[in-house]
């Protein structure tokens, strides 16, 4: 059984925590009450930007952050260009009257070396009016410039000719090289025929087909072999040359009385080398001498035998 104070306890016990509760309940709905007032107010997207932590870019920057933006300089450095492998095959032609041949020409080779190039072909030529020098230079693509405006910007030399030359063999070598692979394919194809061949008459023709498929193929190596050479190393024709005499220049044109001396000279030397001719077949007149007298005598000989062999006068045979 119950005693009589265990009710009165219960009682109690239930209407406190109805209070307790009923004053939960107020706070909760005063939160939610305030937390859909600030809702309200804040802008669109805002929720988002807290949530996941992105800056709004909308506001204002700081004045000390602008003052940093306008000091900070343009970069000057532009964008990376990404382009895929060219071929192109850069020639230049440069004709150079150097004040000192020689050490202009020290200095060429000085230059060559030094961006990894080589002289395929060097040519000399000396006269009385000057001295010159034909060179075939070869250079790596990436030091042609370099090369070309080492030569060109000397102190004491001046620069006659320049000029720059480009040819863009891209499409060429990719067309070539595509070419040659499907030759490979069709070639390995005439190989499969040449298995199942079962008389010599299909051999040989299947065998022919191959061996011209093979020198296009070869033909076509080549030709991109020295396209990727001539892209990879540049031409450079030189021409430099010294003046010896200024003065030895008009002999090129030469006035009236220069060319008549000239003329008089012309005519010694044409005589004189046809007397060397006519010397040097001095057997052969000889020869012909003896003939000529061998002749002669022969001649006066076969008039005599005529003379002592004709008939008497009349006049002596009447008598």
């Amino acid at each position: 059984m119950l005693s009589p104070n265990k009710p009165v306890v219960l009682v109690t016990s239930i209407l406190l925590t109805c209070f307790i509760a009923c004053n939960n309940s107020g706070s909760e709905a005063k939160t939610l009450d305030m937390a859909t007032a600030n809702t309200e107010k804040m802008p669109a997207g805002a929720d988002y930007k807290n949530n996941y932590g992105v800056t709004d870019t909308t506001a204002p920057a700081p004045a000390e952050e602008n003052e940093v933006r306008k000091q900070q300089p343009p970069s000057s450095t532009p964008a990376p260009n990404i382009d895929w492998d060219k071929k192109i095959i850069k020639n230049a032609t440069l004709t150079v009257e150097a004040k000192n041949h020689k050490t202009f020409n020290d200095f060429v080779h000085d230059q060559v070396k030094q961006t990894g190039g080589y002289v395929a072909e060097e040519e000399q030529n000396k006269s009385d009016y000057k001295i010159e020098n034909i060179v075939t230079i070869k250079v790596p693509v990436d030091q042609f410039d370099n090369l070309v405006k080492s030569i060109t910007t000397t102190k004491d030399d001046n620069v006659v000719t320049q000029k720059i030359t480009s040819q863009d063999v891209t499409g060429e070598v990719i067309d070539t090289r595509s070419r040659t692979e499907a030759k490979r394919q069709i070639r390995l194809r005439y190989l499969d025929l040449l298995k199942q061949a079962k008389n010599m008459e299909d051999i040989l023709k299947v065998q022919g087909e191959i061996n011209n498929i093979q020198e296009e193929i070869e033909a076509g190596a080549g030709r991109v072999s020295y396209l990727t050479h001539a892209a990879a190393y540049s031409t450079i024709q030189l021409t430099f040359y010294e003046v010896l005499n200024a003065a030895a220049v008009e002999g090129l044109n030469p006035g009236f009385g220069q060319r008549v001396l000239n003329a008089l000279r012309d005519g010694m030397d044409w005589l004189g080398e046809v007397l060397i001719v006519v010397l040097n077949l001095w057997p052969l007149w000889f020869l012909l001498g003896g003939v000529w007298w061998g002749f002669r005598r022969w001649r006066a000989k076969s008039k005599n035998g005529q003379q002592a062999v004709s008939p008497a006068p009349q006049s002596a045979v009447e008598k």
